[in-house]
């Protein structure tokens, strides 16, 4: 059954293909049939820049959970610091 559970946002940052770095201008957010992994359905992050690169990856619901957190740690620990990004 597709979900079509997804959300777009613009962000500001690079990502590496075999053919180096690129910026990344868009990520796609959502939550529908997996392409590559082993489960029905995945946690999907596509990030996409203007010229039509894409760097896409696929987690189950425990490691988009883990992944989550993770990245919010490390949020709130880089505004503790006082170093502007």
């Amino acid at each position: 059954m597709c979900t079509n559970i997804a959300t777009r946002t613009a962000v500001n940052g690079s990502a590496t293909t075999g053919a180096g770095w690129s910026p990344v201008s868009e990520a796609t957010i959502g939550f529908d049939h997996a392409t590559h992994l082993w489960r029905e359905h995945a946690v999907r992050l596509d990030f996409v820049n203007a010229s039509g690169g894409r760097v896409a990856l696929e987690l189950d619901l425990a490691s988009g959970r883990a992944l989550l957190d993770r990245l919010r740690e490390v949020i709130a620990e880089a505004e503790r610091s006082g170093v502007d990004a």
